[in-house]
């Protein structure tokens, strides 16, 4: 398997003195071999080829910002997955990026922690793109909050929307929301 990550993501997979690229490779089996000269990532997978297509989820999570940490309940929970939402398809002026970015970010950190506060799920906000880390609910609940702040609704209306929702999961019988 291939990924190509940002070169500047490279350091949080290889971790000091390559002990996050050695713990993976532990606990997955796989192997990980990275050319730090263009960011590609090539994945061998080990005896379990399920453990090396979650590992290959994880490097793709840490090259959309999440650090090793975050990333790593991918591989523990087979239910967690990594959803991208890239904004440059939407946007294509930096200035329009940047207000977009903010108001999925709020005001020292905010609404973002709001957000996963309320979904349960990671946010992580990089480059052109915002990467979401959670089980299906809470990735459709994240991803619908974070298009409406994109589409421009007042920040209190998204906030409604998450506590609604979070209520709701929470009465559906998902614990961790």
């Amino acid at each position: 398997m291939h990924i190509k990550i940002p070169a500047d993501r490279i350091g949080a997979l290889v971790g000091p003195s390559g002990s996050v690229k050695s713990m993976f490779e532990e606990k997955t089996g796989a192997t990980i071999d990275i050319d730090s000269e263009n960011g590609a990532v090539e994945i061998t997978p080990g005896e379990d080829p399920i453990m090396a297509m979650r590992l290959a989820e994880v490097v793709r999570a840490i090259g959309r910002g999440f650090s090793p940490e975050r990333a790593l309940p991918i591989l523990e929970d087979e239910l967690l997955m990594l959803d991208v939402i890239d904004l440059s398809r939407a946007f294509n002026t930096k200035s329009d990026m940047a207000r977009v970015k903010g108001r999925i970010i709020g005001k020292d950190g905010r609404t973002r922690e709001i957000a996963e506060k309320l979904t349960g799920a990671g946010i992580s906000v990089y480059g052109k793109t915002i990467g979401i880390i959670g089980n299906p609910d809470q990735i459709r609940v994240a991803r619908t909050a974070i298009e409406m702040l994109i589409d421009g609704a007042p920040h209190g209306a998204v906030y409604g929307y998450l506590e609604k929702k979070s209520q709701e999961l929470a009465r559906s019988g998902i614990d961790d929301l």
